[in-house]
């Protein structure tokens, strides 16, 4: 699976975010910025990210995400 499908699963599901993404192509690293975010916990966030690349990782074509997923404001925010 390459780095714009994975990019392109997540913009579907979120059409407002910025989506990045890093790694070696085994293990990914995103990163999802979108206000949708707002008021969810951490791991209902990852979770929402997640549904959007369930079935990619149950057919074993994309392997290992790590998420990160933030509103704009706190993407914007300095690093404390």
């Amino acid at each position: 699976m390459t780095e714009q499908q994975i990019i392109d699963l997540v913009r579907a599901a979120f059409p407002a975010a910025d989506v990045r993404l890093g790694g070696d192509g085994y293990h990914h690293e995103l990163t999802v910025v979108c206000d949708s975010f707002a008021g969810l916990r951490t791991v209902q966030r990852q979770q929402r990210v997640y549904a959007a690349l369930t079935e990619s990782i149950r057919s074993g074509a994309l392997h290992a995400v790590a998420i990160v997923a933030l509103t704009r404001a706190e993407a914007a925010a300095p690093a404390a």
